[in-house]
This record gives C-alpha cells, sequence and structure tokens, in this order.
C-alpha cells in the first residue's frame, strides 16, 4: 500500500470516529430532552386538574395552599380560552408582550398580535387540554415546550457545528504548517541536489572536450548524444536551483517547446512507441522553458511506462479564442486510469509502479498551478484504451505572472 492510500485511509477511519461520536452526543442529548418533555407533560396534566379543581371548589379554602404551590412552580408558557377562542388567562408568558393594568384599563405594553402567534406555536406542538369551567362551560389549556427545552433541543447541533468548525480551523492550521515545513524541506533539498550535481557536470564537460581533442571526433554522433544528456543534466540541475525562487516566464510557441523536448525524448524511449504533435503551431504563451519542459517530460515517462508493448503518445495544441486560453492534451494508448484516481493521481506518494516515489505529477501539478497560473487535471481515460491530460494556460495576450513559489 503506497503513503497517499494509508493516509487516505487513517482519514476515513478518524472521519468514522467523529461521525460516531457526533452521534452518540446526538442521541445522548435526545434522551435527556426526551425525559425533559415527559416532565413537562405530567407538570402541565397536574396544572391542568389542579386549574379544574380550583373552578370546581373555588370557594374551598383547604386546597388554596395546594392549588397556588402548583401553579406557581409551574413555570410552562400557558394559554386558557373559552369555547369561542377569547383568552381567559394566561401565564407564563413574555412579560414586555403582556402587561395590562385591569383596574387602570391601561394597555401598557399589551400585543394582542403576540397572543395570536402563542397560541399558533402552542397548537403546533401540543393539542389543547379541554376542562369544565365555572357554569359547566368548556375551557381550554393551550401550552408550549419551557425555553429550556427548545433550547437544549438544539443544543446538540449547536455543539456539533462549534467543534467542526474548530477541528475544520485546526486541520487547516496543521496541514498549512506542515506543508509549508515540508516546502522548506523540499526546497532546501533540492538546492543542495544542484549544488553537488554542479562539479560532476563539469567534469564531464570537461572529459566531453578531452575526448574529441585527443581521438579528432568533433563530429562523432556518439558523442554528440553524450553532450545532449550532459546539457540535459544542465537543464535538470537548473530546475533544482530554481525550486523555491521566483521563476522568470517569457514569450514561447507553445508546440517548438514541445517539438524539442519531444525530439530529444523520443530517442531514449522504446522504438514502438509512436510520438506525434498535433495541432496549432503558432500559439504562443509565457513559458518557463526548463520548468514546462519538465511538465512534459513527466507526462511522457508516465504516458511510455503506461504502453505496455507498443502504441501512440500524442499532443495536441489548441488555441481557446473565446477564453484566451492555450489547451495542450497529451494521449497515449496505455492501461489507463480508474476514474475514482483521477484526482489521486496528483496526491504526493501515489504511485503504480513498485519503485516509484510518486511526485511526478505532484510537481507536474504544483508547476502548472504555482509557476504558470494554469490548470493541469485528467481530461478522459478508459481501462486498458488510454489516457488524456489536459494542460491549459493562458495564452501571451491576456497572462501576467504571479510570484507564487
Amino acid at each position: 500500500m503506497n503513503p497517499y492510500e494509508k493516509k487516505r485511509r487513517w482519514k476515513f477511519f478518524l472521519l468514522i470516529f467523529a461521525f460516531v461520536i457526533g452521534t452518540a452526543s446526538v442521541f445522548y442529548s435526545d434522551f435527556f430532552v426526551k425525559k425533559m418533555e415527559r416532565e413537562e407533560q405530567v407538570q402541565f396534566q397536574l396544572f391542568a386538574k389542579v386549574t379544574e379543581q380550583t373552578l370546581v371548589m373555588y370557594d374551598d379554602d383547604r386546597y388554596t395552599d395546594l392549588i397556588d404551590l402548583v401553579r406557581t412552580n409551574t413555570k410552562l408558557p400557558i394559554i386558557i380560552t373559552n369555547e369561542e377562542g377569547a383568552i381567559v388567562t394566561y401565564q407564563g408568558l413574555d412579560s414586555t408582550k403582556t402587561n395590562y393594568d385591569i383596574e387602570k384599563k391601561d394597555n401598557v405594553t399589551y400585543d394582542p398580535a403576540f397572543f395570536v402567534r402563542e397560541l399558533k406555536k402552542m397548537n403546533e406542538q401540543h393539542p389543547p387540554t379541554p376542562i369544565i369551567g365555572l357554569d359547566g362551560k368548556r375551557l381550554y389549556i393551550y401550552y408550549r415546550d419551557s425555553p429550556t427545552l427548545t433550547q437544549l433541543r438544539y443544543f446538540p447541533y449547536i455543539q456539533l457545528a462549534v467543534i467542526g468548525l474548530f477541528l475544520l480551523t485546526a486541520y487547516v492550521a496543521f496541514s498549512s504548517a506542515r506543508k509549508a515545513e515540508q516546502d522548506q524541506v523540499w526546497v532546501g533539498m533540492a538546492k543542495e541536489t544542484a549544488h553537488q550535481l554542479g562539479t560532476p557536470i563539469s567534469s564531464l564537460m570537461a572529459w566531453i572536450e578531452l575526448m574529441k581533442s585527443r581521438f579528432d571526433a568533433e563530429d562523432d554522433p556518439l558523442i554528440a548524444e553524450m553532450e545532449n544528456d550532459l546539457k540535459r543534466l544542465e537543464v535538470i540541475t537548473d530546475r533544482f536551483s530554481k525550486i523555491g525562487s521566483k521563476p522568470i516566464v517569457e514569450d514561447h510557441v507553445v508546440y517548438t517547446v514541445i517539438y524539442n523536448f519531444v525530439a530529444y525524448f523520443k530517442l531514449r524511449t522504446s522504438d514502438k512507441i509512436i510520438f506525434q504533435i498535433t495541432g496549432d503551431d503558432q500559439v504562443r504563451a509565457l513559458i518557463n522553458v526548463p520548468l514546462f519542459d519538465w511538465v512534459i517530460e513527466n507526462l511522457l515517462k508516465n504516458a511510455a511506462n503506461a504502453i505496455e508493448n507498443e502504441g501512440s503518445i500524442t499532443i495536441n495544441i489548441i488555441e481557446n479564442l473565446a477564453k484566451e486560453e492555450v489547451f495542450i492534451d497529451v494521449t497515449d494508448t496505455g492501461k489507463g486510469i480508474a476514474r475514482s484516481k483521477f484526482d489521486a493521481v496528483f496526491q504526493p506518494g501515489y504511485t503504480t509502479r513498485k519503485r516509484g516515489w510518486g511526485l511526478g505529477l505532484s510537481l507536474t501539478k504544483r508547476i502548472i498551478e504555482n509557476y504558470h497560473n494554469g490548470q493541469i487535471f485528467v481530461k478522459d481515460s478508459e481501462l486498458d484504451k488510454g489516457t488524456t491530460f489536459r494542460i491549459i494556460l493562458k495564452s501571451s495576450i491576456t497572462y501576467e505572472p504571479t510570484s507564487n513559489s
């Protein structure tokens, strides 16, 4: 199992664990909510019974203290109406909306619309309880859940949202810090690699010049190819030395840049693989050639490795005039990529080869997006038929280089 798969599996387990904790918290809170709801129902039923008995035996002083005790301890919002729906009395409502002085007949802060809204809420939550009032007339008692119970119902979800926001913030912070640390390590290793390669490359250049003079081999094709490989090493060294620094992009003909690299690359690949460059050969874009060559090299290497015996690799250059963009499609006739892996192939550490490091496409994505302000993605792929990667660059007319590194 490659590192990316292990990392994704751990993320999956942690997500499941967080889901279990969240679900348990919601169910545990729901248990207390239902318990409190039952207690309020019992409290209301006792209130309704006592109210009915009060009206029946309103002149019996033996029950006065008990009645006052029950009604005082009932904190639920309650409204009592007659058969016509007119409000007879109420308790536990917002005093700023219900202040009415009967003796002075002063409305003060009385809000009739408030009672209409409250009755509607109560009727939606619980059906009214009928009781027998004075003179045998029927009254109806409405009530709704207490503010504490209402808040408790939403509390677990608010709690989960706060915890989730905290975890998301912590994850982003730690990921950013880890990424910055990894970038520093990568930049340091890259620059040290470039420094270490400098000495042997200089020595090889001297040895080649010595061979030319000693054996009179100025036009020897083998030495010419050795020089090409040595120049390639210089380009690679230059690439590593530029990592972490602001790249310089210049106006180039896209076809020419790709053609020059393919001419070098195909001589070092199997003769059974056919290379083709098609499309518009005059499209221009701002490109850092050493870094862009690295992109094409990684894509061509992956394509060549995906072709088991013989096949073809086609690079098609398209200009999108409407969006002033340049499309570069790299298509192979290899073994293809599963659709579920379209995004995973760009993750560091993802590889299908036993000896692969899984960094090629990750670096490719970084070079295109950070250094060329473009995009790269798997446009299409079918198992055992081939894959097409698409690079999108801004044309030279509208593109403005950035300083991202």
